[in-house]
């Protein structure tokens, strides 16, 4: 059996990034064949193509990390499945590809009401915002929580988590072109950051106290939120946009300069002011699909809406959406359809 897969031979460059024909073998016993329908794409992928992920495979690798599909075959072990059965999962790295084999404890079965371009937005998204709200944040009834990348898939999740507490949530997003969008989400406050972002971010308090923040920008974003966060409060880094590059290549004199002007925080100025710094890479979670499964079922009991997919590309045009992506001017999630 023959699959197509986008494969990068050397990380650094989304030029490296080749569709190719290759060689798929059978499922082993615990594996289910999954004939891929759609894929989503995620920050992690650029990262790794790029060469700046920590967890990136050695050697050739085919990036992606989240897809949904149909089961074409199945091992012997495999009895929680069947034939034909509509999927979603993630893998750890592989997605890029129109066929895939994977442990069956990382699939889970698509709602019947779900597009598979809606079941490959969803669960990246929905166990990051879950994870960094409930598992690190420890959300509580009527808390102000803040979101960075508030228009992101991430971010329109943690939107909807967090009503379920009752919060009071505050996106920030650095076009305006995206306010109106979150406004209909729910959020009760939008920030378009800009150098006046710290004096914003205390108008939309207004008082309240800063009891949760989801961070990926970094910088002075990172310091301004941080020096209004409250006692008790907690900053959870999911992600690191501010070092992704518009371009194919990473831009290496801008991250070096990102890394040494970055914000530094005196360890014990946390147990002064009470106050915390988390971060978390979901990728980390792989060896325990059993918690992943538990995260992903409270998340789909809490009824929230259907993920939101702001954009759509053929397989063919991968490389474009890519692009697209990384240039920070999506909302919601950006899926490849097979």
């Amino acid at each position: 059996m023959k699959r197509k897969s986008y494969r990068i031979k050397k990380a650094g460059s989304l030029g490296n990034l080749k569709l190719v024909e290759e060689d798929f073998p059978k499922p082993t016993s615990y594996e289910v064949t999954i004939e891929v329908k759609a894929i989503g794409l995620n920050f992690a992928d650029l990262f790794a193509i790029q060469g700046l992920y920590s967890a990136t495979p050695k050697g050739s690798f085919v990036p992606g990390l989240e897809y949904s599909g149909v089961i074409i075959n199945k091992g012997t072990d495999v009895t929680d499945f069947e034939l034909n059965d509509k999927i979603m999962g993630v893998i750890g790295f592989g997605a890029y590809t129109t066929f895939l084999n994977i442990d069956h404890q990382y699939v889970q079965k698509l709602p019947d009401e779900w597009t598979f371009e809606e079941g490959a937005a969803f669960t990246v998204q929905s166990l990051t915002a879950y994870y960094a709200l409930i598992e690190l944040g420890n959300i509580k009834t009527n808390d102000t929580v803040l979101v960075h990348s508030a228009a992101g898939g991430v971010g329109i999740y943690a939107n909807r988590i967090a009503k379920k507490f009752s919060a009071y949530t505050i996106g920030s997003v650095g076009s305006n072109m995206k306010v109106g969008f979150l406004k209909e989400e729910g959020y009760n406050e939008v920030i378009v950051r800009d150098k006046n972002f710290k004096e914003k971010l205390k108008k939309s308090l207004d008082g309240k106290n800063l009891n949760i923040v989801l961070e990926s920008i970094g910088g002075k974003i990172f310091q301004d939120s941080f020096d209004l966060l409250s006692p008790k409060g907690r900053i959870i880094i999911y992600g690191g946009a501010q070092f992704m590059s518009h371009q194919s290549r990473p831009n290496y004199p801008k991250l070096l300069y990102q890394l040494l002007t970055r914000p530094r925080v005196e360890p014990l100025s946390l147990s002064d002011t009470n106050r915390s710094i988390m971060g978390f890479n979901l990728i980390y979670l792989w060896d325990k699909p059993e918690e992943m499964k538990r995260m992903l079922t409270n998340i789909l009991n809490f009824n929230l809406n259907k993920p939101f997919v702001g954009n759509t590309f053929t397989f063919d045009k991968l490389l474009d959406a890519l692009k697209l992506f990384q240039s920070g001017k999506t909302i919601g999630k950006v899926v490849v359809v097979i």
